[in-house]
């Protein structure tokens, strides 16, 4: 699943507010099974009307695998050394240790994987685990995958690169992206993506720049707040964040705040954390680190609030509070969620892109908490976002 996005180009190989357009604005349809007819919108040198550019990228059909492979990369890509292997390297990685952490605390429940491959290349990898003791539903998914992009998008993605005319672009991207959805309405949902996004020159103009990007986040979204929790999280978030550039956390906390917003609502998804897309303004090394850093605090941010709340004992209204609050998250995630809009538009692979879902969700009429409540004040923060460290 295949898309152009801020600085320039974006994907949507996993679904969970992953990938995503910002810069140029892009409308897609269906044009046949395999292919999407892109539209891109671009204002002329005069700012006088539009210019409507159609491009169309072709789309393989996943082929299910008995077992997981050891790289979803192709064979030309095997340089242990490049960006590409060791960011897939990592989210293999992260996607390990997470699935461990969560299975150990939950006790009962187990990973289902699915595996599966693309002819042209790529593949992902899908464990889900379902009904636990712990956790309702919890998702962990990685993908690789490559493409051709329009290249009015890369002309779009690189000033530089309007004078160009090249045919299409081939393109790489790669990422992890996790919902977490626990049974006790005390503990916190978790969600976390990080990703990269990389093009090759077109093959009709050897030597054009080459465009790449880190994306990604980790988010918090409780029923009730405990502030103690809170404030540890994000204090994960800001050190790992520190550990590169004092202006992150700050940055990217907003960044949050504002993108998990639900406009209808007036309100945030949940209690935020960080958030970020189309980096490229920094040392490529270091932000290579700065995405494994955040992963590597996946654990230590969530694993500790969750051994502290899910077997703390709660009542029906608990547990019907936490079920309206999910009904928020599944409207965000349909609604506005750049990854999941995209997939169920383009025809990708169904059960990855609704993994993010809860299991369970309630929606009431005009469901208003008594001012005062615990209910009231996490609508309270929802609304008006605070800083919490």
């Amino acid at each position: 699943m295949a898309s152009l996005s801020a600085s320039s180009l974006s994907l949507f190989p996993l679904s969970s507010s992953s990938w995503s357009l910002t810069k140029p604005q892009l409308n897609f349809s269906i044009a046949t099974t395999n292919r999407i007819k892109f539209t891109i919108p671009t204002k002329p040198r005069n700012h006088v009307g539009t210019h409507v550019i159609r491009s169309a990228v072709s789309i393989d059909k996943e082929i299910l695998l008995s077992e997981s492979p050891h790289t979803l990369l192709r064979e030309s890509d095997g340089d242990g050394n490049a960006i590409r292997a060791r960011f897939q390297q990592m989210i293999m990685k992260a996607q390990a240790i997470v699935c461990e952490a969560i299975e150990e605390v939950d006790g009962v429940g187990k990973f289902k994987e699915d595996a599966w491959t693309r002819p042209g290349g790529g593949g992902g990898i899908s464990r889900v685990l379902q009904d636990g003791a712990v956790w309702e539903k919890a998702g962990v998914n990685i993908s690789v995958v490559y493409g051709m992009m329009p290249p009015e998008a890369y002309r779009a993605a690189k000033p530089a690169a309007t004078d160009l005319n090249p045919g299409p672009v081939p393109f790489f991207a790669a990422g992890i992206s996790s919902v977490l959805h626990p049974r006790n309405p005390f503990a916190p949902t978790l969600h976390f993506n990080y990703r990269y996004f990389e093009t090759d020159a077109p093959k009709d103009i050897p030597g054009a720049p080459r465009q790449w990007w880190f994306g990604g986040g980790t988010d918090l979204t409780p029923a009730y707040i405990f502030e103690e929790d809170v404030r540890h999280f994000h204090s994960i978030q800001k050190r790992a964040c520190d550990k590169f550039d004092p202006t992150f956390y700050p940055r990217f906390k907003k960044w949050c705040d504002d993108y998990f917003y639900i406009k209808h609502r007036g309100e945030r998804r949940g209690l935020g954390g960080i958030f970020f897309d189309d980096l490229n303004d920094y040392d490529q090394e270091m932000l290579l680190s700065f995405a494994t850093e955040c992963a590597n605090s996946v654990v230590p941010a969530y694993i500790p609030i969750m051994e502290k709340r899910k077997d703390m004992p709660y009542t029906e209204r608990h547990k019907a509070w936490q079920q309206l609050r999910r009904g928020r998250y599944v409207e965000f995630n349909l609604v506005y969620d750049r990854g999941t809009t995209f997939g169920l538009k383009t025809g990708g692979r169904i059960e990855s892109i609704l993994v993010s879902l809860p299991l369970t969700a309630r929606w009431e009429y005009d469901h208003k908490p008594e001012e005062g409540s615990e209910e009231w004040k996490l609508l309270d923060a929802c609304i008006n976002p605070k800083e919490w460290i």
